[in-house]
């Protein structure tokens, strides 16, 4: 479900603005002008939103975390992984990521 979930965002974000999917880390991502801002990962979704927003958003995605993609400790802290319970939301924030890393914060 994810990985189609992630397919059609990938699409309409293409469509509607210029991004285009990649590799971050191995992991199938979305980027605007080389720069990743969501991306798939272990049947969930990451969005780069800024440390910030990111505490914030953990409150309100119980269970989300920031993104430690190699497993070793070291999360970023400018990533979320939410997990797939809040699918419904992932369309907003990742457009929410896209404006965050478009503007080059």
């Amino acid at each position: 479900m994810s990985e189609e979930l992630f397919q059609k965002l990938g699409q309409e974000l293409a469509e509607s603005h210029r991004t285009v999917a990649g590799q971050m880390f191995g992991k199938p991502c979305l980027k605007i002008n080389r720069k990743a801002f969501v991306a798939s990962f272990q049947g969930e979704m990451v969005f780069k939103l800024g440390q910030k927003r990111v505490e914030l958003l953990k409150e309100k995605y119980i269970g989300s975390v920031n993104w430690d993609p190699s497993g070793k400790n070291r999360a970023m802290k400018d990533w979320l992984q939410v997990p797939t319970e809040y699918s419904e939301d992932w369309h907003a924030l990742a457009k929410e990521a896209l404006a965050f890393t478009d503007t080059g914060q």
